[in-house]
């Protein structure tokens, strides 16, 4: 079941499972900062009105506007 980044909480993991095909331009961004599809990460927090979201993979931190985040696919991890 694909979610939206949005739909997940502090401390709460997932797997980018794809992309939404609104916009390119972000998706190429995406892809460049390691956000490929099966890639593991973690939220660590949310700005006080929800953007930027502050997530970790591959052993670094990495900090997403809303409009970028929510042209990912996202899988929640148990």
């Amino acid at each position: 079941m694909n979610i939206s980044i949005k739909d997940l909480k502090v401390g709460d993991k997932g797997r980018v499972s794809g992309f939404s095909k609104q916009s390119r331009v972000y998706r190429k961004r995406l892809l460049a900062m390691g956000l490929t599809p099966g890639t593991e990460f973690s939220i660590v927090r949310f700005a006080p009105l929800g953007d930027p979201i502050e997530i970790t993979l591959r052993g670094f931190s990495l900090t997403l506007r809303k409009d970028e985040a929510d042209i990912l696919s996202i899988e929640k991890m148990l």
